[in-house]
């Protein structure tokens, strides 16, 4: 059984707009496999998720960005949702957070436009990924080879890479993210 005890997991989403299923599936893929996942946002107090275009349950914040480092996690989550992303990859914190995630050569998992914050961390330029269709053309474009795949693992770059495209792909996110993070040493 992949066990992720003794691993803290940090899920970075911004103040609103994160896809609610995207956030809670793969949380509890890390609960369920030993893990502590903690809620990372740029703001504290508590986020705001929704169901497409509905508004969605809140959740509290564990760590506001600018307070933390990837030196206090082991591995990040992206969920997607597409205001969720769009406003990440414009506070320089939160794109500095993710980046650190690659400088470190923890692995990373980011689901549906999450992709959107990699782009901005400049960190998908000769990585393969998947996402929502229409990220497509922006990843190309900053240098990534796109797949339609329920779920790719990159790991020809410093880091292992776990993508997505929607909530359909979430059973298989789930077990492919737990399974990389698994492999990380503490």
């Amino acid at each position: 059984m992949v066990t992720l005890q003794g691993k803290t997991v940090a899920f970075l989403v911004a103040p609103e707009g994160v896809e609610q299923v995207e956030l809670t599936d793969p949380w509890q893929a890390v609960v369920e496999a030993g893990g502590t996942p903690r809620l990372v946002s740029t703001q504290a107090g508590r986020v705001r998720a929704f169901n497409h275009l509905d508004r969605g349950d809140t959740f509290a914040v564990d760590d506001v960005v600018d307070k933390v480092s990837a030196a206090d996690y082991d591995a990040l989550v992206l969920p997607g949702g597409v205001a969720n992303p769009d406003a990440l990859r414009q506070h320089a914190d939160a794109v500095a957070f993710v980046r650190d995630f690659f400088e470190a050569g923890k692995p990373v998992a980011a689901i549906c436009h999450a992709p959107w914050t990699l782009i901005e961390a400049d960190v998908v330029r000769g990585r393969t990924l998947t996402s929502w269709p229409s990220l497509r053309t922006d990843l190309a474009n900053a240098g990534a080879q796109w797949v339609d795949e329920q779920v790719h693992v990159c790991t020809g770059g410093p880091n292992a890479l776990i993508t997505s495209r929607n909530p359909d792909d979430l059973p298989a996110f789930g077990d492919a993210l737990v399974t990389e993070f698994a492999r990380t040493k503490n």
